[in-house]
């Protein structure tokens, strides 16, 4: 996978940080601020200032319209799913700083990553823990050039425990391939294992729905080519299918918005660029 794509680890956890300023933050995430890289953590740190965080929330909101309120409603929506989980072990697919590792109540949580991020992280919990936590598993991985179940099973990953899978903000980053390589891998999952995943619109990829978006998608599409995978609300439910899963939920702007925006009492815009799906692993 392209190394420019590790980078983008740091951006939606300097917006989680900096959402934890407000009155009334959208998710809550002691550790978000901890967990970046020394550049993330000066961002977060010059965010106390309300305006410095009136001109990030600006040029993230410039970039796409509502992506602010978007990523936290994500993050804040799966946290949910893993609060309530009665899996045996979690699997987060692109971890990035993600901190849900840090916050599992005693699962065993496996963090999947490229490995200079994985790397990076792991200096991170060691300087906040003193050491990598005993439940967090960091696991080196290139979903473009590596066989998943190989590396997830040579990191101490049984394939038989009801598994809940996290891939949040990754789909779009990979080819076509890549992801249905892991979907094969993801097939042989035990029933009653769960599965959260964002994806991008594929109408806002190939240019027919551009949300407002039309600066990312120069940067993210046509110049940098960075974002290649989507799929169409109506086609989730046929593309798992194949694979055992069953699409349980879908949630984009409207179900974010009533969920957790009307009631924070904030008035932010929730982006429809991306959506989030939540299936179940069905017998076969």
């Amino acid at each position: 996978m392209d190394t420019a794509v590790a980078g983008t680890a740091i951006g939606p956890m300097v917006i989680a940080a900096v959402d934890q300023y407000d009155e009334h933050p959208l998710v809550r995430d002691e550790y978000a601020a901890r967990i970046l890289p020394a550049s993330g953590r000066l961002a977060v740190a010059a965010a106390r200032w309300r305006p410095v965080r009136n001109a990030l929330f600006a040029a993230t909101e410039k970039k796409i319209p509502g992506l602010w309120a978007s990523m936290l409603c994500r993050k804040r929506y799966i946290d949910e799913r893993l609060d309530v989980s009665d899996a045996e072990v979690v699997v987060v697919l692109g971890a990035g700083f993600d901190t849900r590792g840090c916050r599992s109540r005693g699962k065993q949580v496996f963090e999947v990553d490229l490995p200079p991020n994985v790397e990076s992280k792991r200096s991170r919990l060691h300087e906040i823990f003193g050491e990598v936590p005993p439940d967090v598993v960091l696991v080196p991985f290139d979903f473009e050039t590596q066989h998943l179940a190989t590396v997830l099973a040579y990191h101490g990953y049984r394939a038989g425990q009801r598994t809940l899978f996290i891939w949040e903000a990754v789909t779009q980053y990979l080819s076509e391939d890549a992801v249905r390589a892991t979907f094969d891998v993801l097939a042989q999952a035990p029933a009653g294992s769960e599965l959260v995943f964002t994806f991008v619109r594929k109408d806002f990829l190939d240019g027919t729905a551009m949300f407002g978006g039309e600066a990312a998608h120069r940067e993210f599409v046509v110049r940098r080519r960075m974002w290649k995978f989507g799929l169409l609300p109506d086609e989730v439910a046929g593309f798992l299918e194949p694979y055992g899963w069953t699409e349980v939920e879908q949630v984009g702007p409207r179900e974010f918005t009533e969920r957790y925006v009307v009631p924070s009492g904030r008035s932010l815009p929730v982006s429809e660029i991306e959506r989030t799906a939540r299936c179940v692993k069905v017998a076969r």
